[in-house]
């Protein structure tokens, strides 16, 4: 079993900035690529960015491009979220995903679907 654990939520100020943390462990598991996704209660999941181990490519959704960057290091299975210029509607529990699925198109690694594994979550509230 591979195990996902999401540190560095909390409460902040709009306009503010967080760094989310995710560590995999567990089995052997050869990952191709971490995502990060939010939901928020009532809604469906959400993409937010995800990279790509082999090239080290990133993806965003628009709404976070420029304010957001992914970044890890495949052989520590680590990967991380800066959020800058935080907005109340990214208010939500984020959650890191990885993948062992290879992709030519870095649009595929959005799907929740290509995501075996999963962390519990961490909760990020904006303030207004």
């Amino acid at each position: 079993q591979v195990q996902l654990i999401e540190s560095g939520g909390g409460l902040v100020q709009a306009d503010g900035s967080l760094r989310l943390s995710c560590v995999a462990s567990g089995r052997t598991f050869s990952s191709s690529a971490m995502g990060w996704f939010r939901q928020v209660r009532g809604k469906e999941r959400e993409f937010v960015a995800s990279i790509e181990w082999s090239g080290g490519s990133t993806y965003y959704t628009d709404s976070v491009k420029g304010r957001f960057t992914i970044s890890g290091d495949s052989a520590k299975n680590t990967v991380y979220l800066r959020m800058n210029s935080l907005k109340p509607e990214d208010t939500a529990v984020y959650y890191c995903a990885t993948s062992s699925s290879i992709y030519d198109g870095l649009s595929d690694y959005s799907a929740p679907g290509v995501y075996p594994y999963w962390g519990q979550g961490t909760q990020v509230t904006v303030s207004s």
